[in-house]
């Protein structure tokens, strides 16, 4: 059975995962090229974007930029609406990265065990 999510839109929605809640990691490394004179004005409407952040920018009209998920918008959502910024020629995502935090802090927690004659048990 599939299951609907409300809208990331609303503001009172947090998406399942997301770093707020600390389950789960996503950053994404992309190379947003734009047009050498709109290259100013697609910098400002990338910047505007939550969760996301320029690290470089070349003459030509290159940007690097990375992408994480945030509590309302998924990294995905973002890299589509970069596209939607007058001037963007393309995004690529150049580096993705997940991270299953929640999996990774439950391996890290201490074995709790009982004793069953000369048995030890894990109980997580």
């Amino acid at each position: 059975m599939r299951t609907l999510l409300p809208s990331s839109s609303d503001p009172h929605h947090s998406i399942p995962g997301s770093n707020e809640e600390g389950h789960s990691m996503n950053i994404c490394g992309c190379l947003v090229h734009a047009t050498a004179e709109k290259a100013d004005a697609v910098r400002s409407g990338v910047e505007a974007l939550d969760g996301v952040e320029v690290h470089a920018v070349s003459e030509d009209g290159r940007l690097v930029v990375v992408v994480e998920d945030t509590e309302t918008k998924k990294a995905s959502e973002q890299i589509m609406a970069m596209h939607q910024i007058p001037g963007v020629i393309s995004v690529t995502l150049t580096y993705h990265h997940f991270e299953d935090l929640a999996a990774d802090d439950t391996a890290s927690l201490p074995a709790q065990s009982s004793q069953v004659g000369d048995q030890t048990h894990d109980n997580l």
